[in-house]
């Protein structure tokens, strides 16, 4: 289902950054809150803040889900889909189709970002292992979505691992890329969905990229501070 409050508006738009987003999100969350069930997973780079402070909140520990987007051979800035952890692989036929993307064209692409996919595990957890999911709920962070392709290769991989529950979060979103996102998450939680969407970044006032060593970081304080569940 799609979380709405039936008074919500847009008063809290646009966010500071990405911290004030995640803490706002963690009061559509308290439901969630000192479970031993429950996991966050942020999505890298930019969901990370937002996911920290989710976990602080909620008490819940904190752990990176990397996916990669598959831009087109001749412009990566447009995603014709996205991979995930365990061979999951989703493509948005339509512009596949329209752009005439081949399928050898997909596989180059799609074995360079699994390289970079690869090479973020390794350094975002520095060789501790990711959390097991296996029937825990997990509440699954970004900063925004614009197209939805990044979130539904995540919940297709969780599914793999066999999530009991996944709960999509997100601070800022288009209601139309919810649609395909609610018919495959558990639930979807938004602080705002507005009309006029063109990008995630016009959403908040500092939208500064995250580094590696941003991630690393909050992942750090977030182990040193709450235990990791098995």
């Amino acid at each position: 289902m799609l979380f709405r409050e039936e008074d919500e508006d847009e008063e809290t738009l646009p966010f500071e950054d990405r911290a004030e987003a995640g803490r706002i999100l963690a009061t559509k969350l308290s439901a969630y809150s000192g479970r031993d069930d429950v996991l966050v997973l942020g999505l890298p780079r930019g969901g990370v803040p937002v996911a920290f402070e989710v976990a602080q909140s909620l008490r819940a520990p904190l752990d990176v889900f990397v996916v990669r987007k598959l831009g087109t051979p001749w412009n990566r800035e447009l995603g014709m889909g996205a991979i995930a952890p365990g061979g999951v692989q989703i493509l948005d036929l339509s512009i596949v189709r329209e752009l005439c993307v081949t399928d050898e064209a997909i596989r180059e692409v799609a074995a360079e970002e699994l390289q970079e996919l690869e090479r973020r595990e390794r350094l975002y957890r520095s060789g501790r292992p990711p959390l097991s999911v296996a029937g825990k709920t997990v509440i699954l962070v970004d900063d925004g979505i614009a197209t939805g392709s990044s979130i539904l290769a995540a919940i297709a991989a969780l599914r793999r691992q066999q999530a009991a529950r996944i709960v999509v979060a997100i601070p800022v979103a288009p209601a139309t890329a919810c649609s395909a996102i609610r018919m495959e998450a558990d639930e979807i939680v938004s602080v705002a969905e507005p009309a006029m969407f063109f990008a995630v970044s016009q959403w908040y006032v500092d939208f500064g990229q995250t580094t590696d060593d941003d991630v690393c970081a909050l992942l750090w304080e977030a182990n040193r501070s709450m235990p990791r569940a098995a």
